[in-house]
């Protein structure tokens, strides 16, 4: 297993889209009012992390997370960060595409992402973070997506996909992996 540095990893505050239950992957909608407050949470949570490499999602969403959970203060944008391009499912509700195609909802509960019509699907995005993690040079600050944190986790750790779905996001949380393990701060 490479010896990845720290990453302090954060998903964007909640979204107009979350909150609708729309899928956004690669499209985007701003931060809700609890949004703006999980980002607030997130400024109170890194507010001692200095001296570190700043990473964010080029998504707008990401963006107005970072300015509020750093101060207004530097961060610099990598696109290898953005969410998981979900193609002909983008912007569409779930509750739609659960019953238009039962067959991709069948199995798991993110096996979808895998399935999605015009999709990046995980290999794309498992070697998009890898190759964001061996440019790592030191411990980061990363305000990424619910499924890009969590395959920046099972990669850092050394863990098989089939455990994707069974690690926890929280918009709020900081997720902190060191060393191949994993705490959570809320």
């Amino acid at each position: 297993m490479p010896d990845w540095p720290d990453l302090y990893l954060m998903r964007h505050g909640q979204t107009v889209w979350n909150a609708e239950g729309r899928l956004q992957g690669r499209l985007d909608s701003p931060l809700t009012p609890l949004g703006e407050a999980q980002a607030r949470r997130l400024a109170w949570l890194v507010r001692d992390l200095r001296g570190m490499a700043r990473l964010v999602s080029t998504a707008g969403r990401a963006q107005q997370t970072a300015r509020i959970a750093f101060g207004g203060q530097g961060f610099d944008l990598d696109e290898r960060l953005h969410e998981i391009d979900i193609g002909d499912f983008s912007g569409r509700l779930a509750s739609e595409l659960q019953a238009a195609h039962p067959e991709a909802f069948a199995r798991g509960p993110l096996d979808w992402y895998d399935l999605a019509p015009g999709g990046e699907h995980f290999a794309g995005l498992e070697a998009r973070v890898r190759a964001f993690l061996d440019d790592l040079d030191g411990p980061a600050l990363i305000v990424t997506h619910g499924i890009t944190l969590r395959m920046l986790r099972l990669v850092a750790m050394d863990l098989p996909l089939e455990r994707l779905a069974q690690m926890p996001v929280s918009q709020g949380g900081l997720h902190l992996v060191s060393r191949g393990r994993h705490r959570m701060f809320l």
